[in-house]
């Protein structure tokens, strides 16, 4: 009896969930038709898209950051777990730290 209770409660999220996105999906074609038409019905030429950028992407006085934001450099494992016990070791909590309890 439980299995059937479920199989009925999926059944009916599904239907909304599905029904939901036929809406959405029917809201934005309309609004891109509507979009697309100047006041006396006519489509419109296809003008350019205006891309504004991400605001991180901008400095303080909104003019675009053209330097890398992220350099992304390939090490191997040892380096990369040497740097990570370096690291560790430097910490308050480290290596170092303990061994002067004992």
């Amino acid at each position: 009896m439980p299995q059937l209770l479920y199989i009925l409660a999926f059944t009916i999220i599904a239907f909304f969930a599905v029904s939901t996105l036929i809406r959405s999906l029917i809201t934005l074609n309309t609004d891109s038709q509507r979009r697309s038409r100047n006041p006396q019905g006519r489509p419109t030429p296809n003008r350019r898209p205006v891309r504004v950028p991400h605001p991180e992407l901008l400095d303080d006085q909104g003019q675009p950051i053209n330097e890398p934001l992220l350099v992304v450099r390939s090490i191997n494992v040892d380096d990369a777990r040497e740097k990570l016990d370096a690291l560790y070791n430097a910490s308050p909590g480290g290596k170092a730290e303990q061994s002067d309890e004992d």
